[in-house]
């Protein structure tokens, strides 16, 4: 498992185009900011928050999808799912 570890200074996607200069941590630490914002505010705001996060994840999702191996496509829609399903639970 070693080799297997991310460096968390390098990119996120190789190539010169706008995600490939955002830092990993820093989007894991607004994906989280927004998740639990998302969690935290009931009602249309909240669910609206993670829509949009789900929106984010579903593009990342068919962007990366061709380079994912079966496991990771997997886990991803899991993911995504999830995100969805508890967005749809925020609107009771």
């Amino acid at each position: 498992m070693r080799g297997s570890r991310r460096n968390m200074r390098a990119p996120l996607i190789s190539g010169d185009g706008p995600l490939a200069r955002v830092r990993p941590i820093a989007v894991f630490i607004v994906v989280i900011g927004v998740f639990t914002a998302g969690v935290l505010i009931s009602g249309l705001v909240g669910a609206g928050l993670l829509a949009l996060l789900a929106v984010g994840v579903g593009v990342l999702l068919a962007t990366t999808w061709s380079v994912l191996r079966p496991n990771e496509r997997m886990l991803r829609v899991l993911v995504l799912g999830i995100l969805v399903v508890v967005a749809i639970l925020q609107l009771r």
